[in-house]
């Protein structure tokens, strides 16, 4: 374990890896940088700190010709290849949702699926991709919960460091957002978040820190909402205090798009570029330069972060060319998909079907006649096909099987066309969208068809795709039940294959999904959506999972849950201490008859006195195994495992007395536990 740090007299240990630091190349990339800015005119300066608002170069920071300072066009990309500025926009691959990428638990998964979205923006010449988004889930009725990895602050920290990795190995920038604690679209513009210092450490900035020390990301957006007091694109404790001196971030801080509020007050504390236009870095930035308010220096400061960015990435010196999507990223998606659909029922073990004895399918409900490639706003993808479910069963099934579609809502409708096959898939959704945030109900209707189709025919299989969790009224009459959240550009393919077994369900539930709206967390009006644009996060820690653990809760069906296709024996569990690392080790053993994969889950429990969760995912790895092979797998657990933020000393601190370690398969799955000293 690397990185100690010492508050108060207590050492804090390091969960990450340790941030870029400042190696003798950082040094020449700064200097090189300082070179460039000494040459520029104050005019100059100010031009590269904004981008523009006219049509012709929106999403383009221009460069300057003079000194050869290139421009830097950017896009979106959470969910792959997002909106671009002119001449840098096109059709790209729509990946899964990136809450599906999160049901992967798969490091590997993470990057690859990085390395698609940042090679895709590369070939339409964009230096700078907006991903991803690692805000907590923190409701569910958050409209971009689609676009996070879920509720823990692990989970989506380790999901997200990797995404980062695969973004920037294809040599474009990367830029996690929405710094920080950007958990609603309701009022997000200027809504306030009162959040107590150590539910702000240990719950809605550890992503953001294994974004910075493991990611090594390039750039960091500062969110349209303030937190405690002081918009994100003017906190000085978050950008400055805790990204930049803390954490040594090195790379460069934009603003979400129109989240600028003030001139001297960004600049002063953190903020390096105004996105997308100039209303308050352009004009206005150089009357308080030139009448001493702002120091031209500090602009240097925020020219050199970014152009040394630049240098190091080789996007100074050769911009990236355009060129063709290659067709194979499709197939990845798919593969990615499937990787992510979390079986949540199969009572029958009606999956998967059988080819042999299907001859026919019914293919009802709204979600059932075109492909569901993603949800709304900033991240929507121009996707370069579409297969609908349809065209998905034909291709998986053959195309002389009968298919009868039905996608509207009228029950008899629904109900005859069923009848006619001998297998039905009910296909239902939502549509999430930044912008807004959303019921957590499928809605009467959807909810009336399921349960009269489930009535009827109790076999009819339930297909999910939704950007988070649902209530389910109907789920006891539901013997079998996919979640294929949004599954991208290959829906119809994807969701077919594990249907049909030609892959199986690799997911477990990256967030909890509740019985009922009274059972999430935000039991108040104050905790969501506030009252009179302030809101109070007065659940403090106790957030998705821990709080259905603290309250005794049963949810519907809790995190990390999953059901296989196959079974799995987790044994021999034993936890060693090598060197200042704790080490879980587990023999998964695939005792069916099919393949697949497992996700062991590693829960660490604080003494009581420390007041916190009953667990908290520490660790956790993904195996996949053939039938009746088996394999040891370790997790490690650091000192920052064992640690919680300890507000009088103003660090991390590992408590004394018993510390718990439980080994599962979920969250409410923890077949194995030991108690630690530490």
């Amino acid at each position: 374990m690397k990185g100690f740090k010492f508050y108060c007299g207590v050492v804090a240990l390091l969960v990450f890896s340790p941030g870029i630091l400042r190696s003798q190349n950082d040094k020449n990339y700064r200097l090189r940088a300082a070179k460039v800015v000494k040459q520029m005119t104050l005019d100059e300066k100010i031009s590269q700190m904004h981008g523009t608002s006219n049509k012709k170069d929106f999403r383009i920071v221009l460069g300057v010709e003079r000194l050869h300072i290139p421009d830097m066009p950017l896009c979106n990309g959470p969910a792959g290849f997002g909106p671009a500025g002119k001449g840098h926009e096109g059709r790209a691959t729509a990946l899964p949702a990136p809450i599906s990428l999160a049901a992967t638990w798969s490091r590997s998964a993470a990057c690859l699926y990085g390395k698609i979205e940042g090679s895709e923006s590369a070939d339409y010449g964009n230096i700078l991709l907006e991903a991803p988004d690692v805000n907590i889930a923190r409701t569910p009725h958050n409209g971009r919960t689609f676009e996070g990895f879920g509720e823990d602050p692990f989970l989506s920290g380790t999901i997200g460091a990797a995404n980062i990795r695969g973004i920037q190995k294809e040599g474009i920038m990367a830029n996690v957002k929405h710094y920080a604690a950007n958990n609603q679209e309701k009022n997000r513009f200027d809504i306030n978040e009162s959040i107590d210092e150590r539910t702000l450490r240990e719950i809605y900035l550890p992503a953001f820190e294994m974004a910075v020390k493991n990611g090594h990301v390039a750039s960091v957006m500062a969110a349209y909402n303030k937190v405690n007091g002081h918009h994100c694109t003017e906190n000085d404790f978050l950008l400055n205090e805790v990204l930049k001196k803390e954490w040594h971030f090195k790379g460069f801080v934009t603003s979400d798009f129109g989240a600028v509020h003030s001139t001297i007050p960004c600049i002063k504390y953190g903020l390096d570029l105004e996105l997308p236009d100039d209303k308050y870095f352009g004009h206005a930035l150089k009357e308080v330069v030139k009448n001493g308010e702002v120091s031209e220096s500090a602009l240097n400061e925020k020219l050199i972060r970014r152009f040394s960015t630049m240098m190091k990435f080789g996007l100074w010196d050769k911009m990236p060319q355009r060129k063709a999507i290659p067709a194979e990223d499709g197939k990845v998606a798919k593969e990615l998909s499937e990787s992510g659909m979390v079986l949540l029922k199969n009572d029958k073990n009606l999956l998967p079907l059988s080819k042999a004895h299907i001859h026919s399918i019914a293919l009802i409900g709204p979600y059932s006649s075109k492909a569901s490639t993603g949800g709304g706003g900033s991240s929507l993808v121009d996707p370069i096909l579409r297969i609908s479910p349809e065209e998905g069963i034909r291709q998986m099934a053959g195309y002389e099987v009968k298919v009868y579609r039905y996608s509207g809502l009228d029950i008899d409708s629904a109900l005859a066309v069923s009848k006619r096959a001998d297998a039905v898939v009910l296909e239902l959704g939502d549509n999430q969208s930044e912008g807004s945030d959303h019921s957590i109900s499928l809605g009467e209707a959807q909810n009336d068809l399921a349960s009269a189709v489930l009535q009827t025919i109790p076999d009819a299989i339930v297909v999910l795709k939704t950007g988070g969790p649902v209530l389910m009224p109907w789920i006891k009459k539901c013997n079998t039940l996919l979640e294929a959240w949004y599954p991208g550009e290959e829906d119809g393919l994807a969701v077919a294959e594990v249907l049909f077994g030609k892959a199986y369900p690799g997911g477990k539930l990256p967030i909890t999904f509740p019985e009922s709206d009274g059972q999430t967390p935000m039991q108040t009006v104050g905790q969501y959506p506030g009252i009179e644009k302030e809101v109070k996060y007065s659940e403090g820690l106790f957030v998705g999972y821990r709080w259905y653990d603290q309250n005794k809760v049963k949810p519907l069906f809790p995190f990390g849950y999953g059901l296989s296709y196959t079974n799995f024996r987790l044994s021999n569990i034993k936890i060693i201490r090598k060197g200042k690392e704790e080490k879980v080790f587990v023999r998964v053993e695939n005792t069916g008859k099919r393949d697949g994969s497992e996700v062991v889950q590693v829960y660490v429990g604080l003494p009581s006195a420390v007041k916190d969760a009953p667990q908290q995912l520490k660790g956790f790895s993904k195996v996949e195994l053939k039938a009746g092979k088996s394999k040891v797998v370790t997790i490690p657990l650091n000192g920052r495992a064992f640690s919680y933020w300890d507000v009088s000393c103003q660090g991390w601190r590992i408590p004394s007395g018993r510390i718990k370690v439980a080994v599962g398969t979920s969250s409410r799955n923890l077949v194995w536990s030991k108690y630690l000293r530490m």
